[in-house]
Order: structure tokens, then C-alpha cells, then sequence
């Protein structure tokens, strides 16, 4: 028996539950009706998984969801215009190396499943996080965020269910159906996907030491298959968001798709990482950003030459807090929104071209520019005559100012060692 028939749960009246029609959220959606006497809304969101989701649709109704109570919404440019750029503006990336393609996609569905809520009726919101990961954080603190009076209702937090046998055992019983894949085992570890990036996790990727086969991959093709010809990407940036790849001007959505479809086949954006989840503990993950990759890399070259130096360095002292922000599940906090602000005030000199060259896993920058915007100063900067643009006397005042300090210490040190 599970703990909510213990504890003799009340009816939760209409509870939306974020829905992908796969194995562990089919059976929650019975386990609500059964445990909650709850009327089921489903959510679906297309954020770039790269699926069909009519069949999510099919399966509701078969589950005996009404038609009205489904709804399954294209959220990919508004994923990527308000989330994935104003997370690339700040240059983010945590622990050093994951670009957050799972992180940053969770406070959308937050949102929408809010907005469902609340169009329908609904007090209750459910999802299919397990009480380890990150997402059950990211996606109730987004809720609560934005519906405090919400109730929340998270299924692996309660029931028994703890095993792909138990679930199989679950929905045989119930009548659930079971993709032929998911009941033969399918794949030995989890994906996760959205246009940023896909995520793969669990199963034999638990052992940091396995090095997962190269079949698992679906974005990207290794480096040392990639082609023997390098390609050149041209990237025209406008208050440090991407406007047009290689001079075309393109939607948000459509800039990283096609992004993805040049970096995977040179190779680009395989990261394998063991990182410190939420909860505390380790886990390790696979990643593939292959348009992400290129993106970051990209707008560090045009913010290269048309930020100041301290703001540079103002932006990335405050990146690594931000981006634990993000992981961390903060999207709708008032300390985000208030770094949001800074970073979008710097972006609006961030305007021009670079040029990278893809090369076997490898981003090179090879020509960055600015016509309005840039702050390098050739007749300045030049080793050559620079016709008194720079007095180079000035430097001598400078660094003995700098240096005074350091003077003092060693003459105190040097008196203290004769004493």
C-alpha cells in the first residue's frame, strides 16, 4: 500500500501533471486518479525534444483524459529567446564545464504548467521528478514562485513504485500501455532532450569510471569522425543575442538548431561530467551541446572587443553565482531577476561579427568585429609607431604606485628578520 492511502489523502480536485506519455508518467496519471480521486490534466511541452508528441495526446485520451483537459504546447522559440539567450549573455556555465541545458529548461515548464493551472481551474500541479535529482527542486520552486498557493503533488516522494519493475508491474495491472522498448529494457541509462542540448544519465553511466559507447551519442559525431575540412561560421550579434548565422537572419529557435547541425558534425560539445547535485550528493552525466558550445564561445569573442575590462571582469566574478542560480532552481527568484538586470545593461554595446572555425571538436576564433561598438583601438594597442596615442612614460608612475605596497611588506619583513 502506498503512503498517501495511508494517510487517507483527500480528493485533490484537478491536478495538472506534467506529461511526456512515457512509462513513469502514464502511471502517475493512474496513481493520481486512484490516490488523489484526481481530475487529470496533462501538460505537454516541445521544447526540442525531437519527438513526436501527438502519440503523448493519443495515450491521454486512452488513459481516459478528456480532450479539453490535454494540452500539448510549441514552446521552442519562447525556450530559447527567454531562457537559453539571457542564460548565454552572462557566459554561463557551472562547475567550470555544463552549459545547464536541463537546468534552464525547467523553469519554462514551471511556468506553463502554472499557466495551465490556472486556466483550467487546477489547484494541484505533479511531475515525475524522483526525491534525487535537481528537477523536482527546479520545477516546485518555479511553482511556488510563481502560484504560492499551489499544491504540489510528487509521486516518487510517496508511493513504493521505486524500480522500472515495480512501474511495469503497475501498469500491467492497470492496463497501462508499455512501449515494446521500455518493457525489453531499452536503453541502459535515461535521456533527456530539449533543443539546447540531450542529457544521458543513470543505469551503466552511474560507474564515472564506463565509458559510455559511441551509439549513444545522438548530436554529435566523435572528433575523429568527423570531416578532415574545417567549416567557418560567421555569427552577427545584437545586444549580445544572436541575430543571423552565416548572414542570414533567423528565429531564436531556428539560430540553434542550426548551430546544433553544424557543431555536431564537427564534433562539437561532448561533455562527460561528474557534478554536485542539489541534494547533496555526486552524480555523473553526459552531455551534448553541440550550438551551445559554439554560442558561448562565440559571444565571449564579440564581448572580447566591445566591453570594458572591468565590466568583463565584473561579469565573470558574478557568473559562477548566477549560474548556480540557475541549477539550483532560482529562475523566478528576485535575486535572478535583479542580475538579469546588470547582465542585459551590459549587452547593449555587445554588437557585431565573429568569425569561428569548427575543426574536429575544436572552436577556433579566427576575426571578431565591431563597427560601432568596438573598443580595441589599433592605434593604440600597435607595437609599431604609434604617433604619441600612448605615452609609454606613464607607465613607469604607475607601476611603482601599484608596487608600494608590496615595497613596504618586504621592508618590514627584511627589519623583522634582523630583529
Amino acid at each position: 500500500m502506498n503512503k498517501s492511502k495511508k494517510a487517507g489523502a483527500a480528493s485533490a480536485g484537478k491536478v495538472v501533471l506534467a506529461y511526456s506519455g512515457g512509462l513513469d508518467t502514464s502511471v502517475i496519471l493512474k496513481w493520481l486518479q486512484d490516490n488523489y480521486s484526481a481530475e487529470v490534466v496533462t501538460f505537454t511541452a516541445d521544447i526540442g525534444q525531437g519527438e513526436e508528441l501527438e502519440p503523448a495526446r493519443a495515450k491521454a485520451l486512452q488513459l481516459g483524459i478528456k480532450k479539453s483537459n490535454i494540452f500539448i504546447e510549441d514552446l521552442r522559440e519562447e525556450f530559447v529567446r527567454d531562457f537559453v539567450f539571457p542564460m548565454f549573455r552572462a557566459n554561463t556555465v557551472y562547475e567550470g564545464e555544463y552549459l545547464l541545458g536541463t537546468s534552464i529548461a525547467r523553469p519554462l515548464i514551471a511556468k506553463q504548467l502554472i499557466a495551465t493551472a490556472r486556466k483550467t481551474g487546477a489547484t494541484a500541479i505533479s511531475h515525475g521528478a524522483t526525491g534525487k535529482g535537481n528537477d523536482q527542486v527546479r520545477f516546485e520552486l518555479g511553482a511556488y514562485a510563481l502560484m504560492p498557493e499551489v499544491k504540489v503533488i510528487a509521486p516518487w516522494r510517496e508511493w513504493d513504485l521505486l524500480s522500472r519493475e515495480k512501474l511495469l508491474a503497475y501498469a500491467d495491472k492497470h492496463g497501462i500501455p508499455v512501449d515494446f522498448k521500455k518493457r525489453k529494457g531499452g536503453a541502459p541509462y535515461s535521456m533527456d532532450a530539449n533543443l539546447l542540448h540531450i542529457s544521458y544519465e543513470g543505469g551503466i553511466l552511474e560507474d564515472p569510471n564506463f565509458e559510455p559507447e559511441e551509439s549513444m551519442w545522438r548530436l554529435t559525431v566523435s572528433p575523429e569522425k568527423a570531416p578532415n575540412k574545417a567549416e567557418v561560421v560567421e555569427l552577427a550579434y545584437e545586444r549580445g543575442d544572436i541575430v543571423a548565422v552565416n548572414g542570414k537572419k533567423l528565429s531564436a529557435a531556428k539560430i540553434l538548431s542550426t548551430l546544433n547541425q553544424i557543431g555536431g558534425k564537427h564534433g562539437i560539445g561532448r561533455l562527460d561530467l561528474v557534478e554536485n547535485r542539489y541534494v547533496g550528493m555526486k552524480s555523473r552525466g553526459c552531455y551534448e551541446t553541440p550550438g551551445g558550445t559554439i554560442m558561448l564561445k562565440g559571444h565571449r569573442a564579440i564581448e572580447s572587443i566591445t566591453l570594458d575590462r572591468e565590466v568583463v571582469a565584473l561579469k565573470d566574478d558574478l557568473m559562477p553565482r548566477y549560474a548556480r542560480m540557475i541549477y539550483n532552481g532560482y529562475w523566478f527568484s528576485p535575486e535572478r531577476a535583479l542580475l538579469q538586470t546588470l547582465i542585459d545593461g551590459s549587452q547593449i554595446p555587445v554588437n557585431g561579427k565573429v568569425r569561428l572555425k569548427l575543426y574536429k571538436g575544436t572552436i577556433i576564433v579566427i576575426g571578431r568585429e565591431s563597427k560601432t561598438d568596438s573598443l580595441h583601438d589599433m592605434a593604440i594597442s600597435t607595437f609599431d609607431d604609434d604617433q604619441g596615442a600612448y605615452n609609454q612614460a606613464d607607465a613607469d608612475g604607475f607601476i611603482k604606485l601599484n608596487a608600494l605596497r608590496m615595497r613596504i611588506a618586504a621592508t618590514a619583513d627584511a627589519r623583522r628578520r634582523r630583529a
